[in-house]
Formats: C-alpha cells, structure tokens, sequence
C-alpha cells in the first residue's frame, strides 16, 4: 500500500470533496459535533481557495437526510434559512456559483451517486475529502474512493467527528492501513509537484 508521500507525487488532477457541511446538525450526537465541525470553517475554506485558484472543482457531496423532494440548492436553503445548530456553519462554508454538487443517500459520496462518473469526466485521480463526520460520512467516502483506484487526501484538520478520539482514531487508521494523506490542509498539496 502506498504511504502517504507516495500518494502526493502519484496524481494528475486532484477534486475536493466537501461532505456533510450544509448540515442542520439536528440528530443524536450533533450537539457534541457542534464545536468540533465550527473548527473546520478556516480550513475548509483556505482549501476552496486554494482550488479555486488553481482552477480545480470543487464538489459538495452532502446528504439529502431523507428529503427525497428536494435539490441540492433547496438543502442549502432549508440549512441556511432557519435557526439550527448547524446553520453558522452552513452559512460560512455556502457554496459558490460554480461549485459543483452530490446528494448522496447514505454515508459514502460514492454508493448509488454519479460521484464517479463526475469525477471521471472531470479526469480526477486524486480526491481531498473535509467535512463530516470523519468516522462516519469521511471515512466511508475515503474507503470507497480508494476502492475507485484514486488517491486520497483527508487533512486532519479539516475533518471532525464528534469527539477528537473518534476523529484521531479514524485519521490514524486511514493513514497507518490505508497510506491516505492527512497532513493539515495548508500542506496538502493541490497540484501535483512540477516534474523533475
């Protein structure tokens, strides 16, 4: 299995994953998950930067959370619009006009999605994944994306789960078994290194 630096230099395009952050955050154990997911705001977004200059997609995998009537957009309105623990989050992490967008019906972006067909067309081989929760929604996404032979990026700092155990246990697991790459995200690379 390829370790972590190995997985850096081995791509061509990179996409990043946002996954779960229009969340109202109104389910068991989303009051716990509160503070941790309010920490990922700055990184989240000096990654979004960091793609949108680079002129990489950026791509919202979120959860329909059983509103099978709705779009992307009304979940991000129905988010942002009223008061949730969830909504200061949502608000801050709003997608743009030209991010592009995955509702996902269960914990991977990938099960039953066009997730892998976007990413295709797109000619990504390398995915960065933030969001929520990182032992659930993250990690299933992260498997299921190397299941797809593409690289994987998860920066610690990016990710919450409910509680720092949780969340430092899955990040070790992923990099100690799986060689994903979790530095911090001011140091995941976004671009492939110049040849050379």
């Amino acid at each position: 299995m390829p370790r972590a630096a190995d997985a850096e230099t081995a791509f061509t395009r990179s996409a990043l994953l946002v996954i779960d952050v229009i969340n109202d955050l109104d389910f068991d154990g989303g009051e716990a998950l509160g503070p941790f997911a309010e920490e990922l705001v700055g990184p989240i977004l000096t990654l979004k930067r960091r793609f949108r200059e680079a002129g990489l997609p950026v791509i919202y995998v979120n959860d329909n959370f059983g509103n099978w009537r709705s779009d992307f957009r009304a979940t991000v309105d129905a988010v942002c619009g009223r008061a949730c623990r969830g909504r200061a989050i949502a608000r801050a992490l709003k997608p743009e006009d030209e991010d592009l967008f995955v509702l996902k019906p269960k914990h991977s972006g990938f099960h039953h999605t066009v997730l892998p067909l976007l990413l295709h067309d797109l000619g990504v081989d390398r995915v960065v994944l933030c969001g929520i929760a990182g032992n659930i929604c993250v990690a299933f996404t992260a498997h299921d994306a190397l299941m797809h032979n593409l690289r994987v990026a998860v920066p610690r700092d990016a990710v919450a789960s409910e509680s720092s155990d949780a969340n430092d246990r899955v990040l070790g697991e992923l990099e100690d078994v799986f060689g994903v790459d979790t530095r911090p995200a001011a140091e995941v690379a976004v671009e492939p290194p110049a040849p050379g």
